[in-house]
């Protein structure tokens, strides 16, 4: 008789989410690999993280006490990735948590997965006193947003008539490392 191996993503495991220990090098190995799958995607750009970021964002991340890192594991495979760093609503005179990647590996989808990862972030963020999670995410990319929406998430506006916040940025590195180019002004002098 002969016996069918199904894939690993369409085995049933129980998601479990934790909170990554970067020390560990199976977790710090994790982040990357799952930050990478994320970097590929076309919601993430469709290019690999440079090898700067490969090589360093651990560093980096456990340097920053504010950082705070989940993973997901199905089984003993890593399928989701959360990174969170703290900040400060002015508005509201405290702490806030800013979910700024969340990532589900491709076979994994669909499972609930992004979701543990977003409870969980709320009960960090619970513990830590923030009075809200904040997050961006692309106006293409629906299924996100449909996860977000599950979880409590909305656009957020402070007056209706003034529409929704926008997320901008400015680029002071270029993503191949170089310097953005540096203006200058004259300083405004008091009269």
């Amino acid at each position: 008789m002969t016996h069918l191996s199904i894939p690993e993503p369409f085995t049933q495991h129980e998601s479990v989410v934790i909170v990554a220990d970067l020390l560990n090098p199976a977790h710090a190995e994790a982040t990357i690999h799952l930050l990478n799958h994320y970097s590929k995607d076309e919601m993430g750009g469709g290019q690999a993280l440079p090898a700067f970021v490969q090589d360093n964002l651990i560093a980096e991340l456990l340097r920053r006490k504010e950082a705070h890192v989940l993973l997901a594991y199905s089984g003993q495979t890593p399928v989701g990735l959360a990174i969170m760093m703290l900040g400060f609503s002015t508005f509201a005179c405290m702490p806030l948590l800013n979910i700024h990647d969340v990532v589900v590996l491709n076979g994994y989808r669909g499972q609930g997965i992004a979701q543990k990862l977003l409870f969980k972030a709320e009960e960090i963020a619970q513990s830590l006193g923030c009075c809200k999670l904040t997050l961006e995410v692309l106006e293409g990319n629906k299924a996100a947003q449909s996860a977000y929406k599950l979880s409590g998430f909305a656009g957020y506006e402070l007056n209706p008539q003034m529409g929704k916040a926008l997320f901008w940025q400015k680029k002071l590195i270029s993503n191949d490392g170089a310097s953005a180019p540096v203006l200058t002004s004259t300083p405004i002098q008091a009269e």
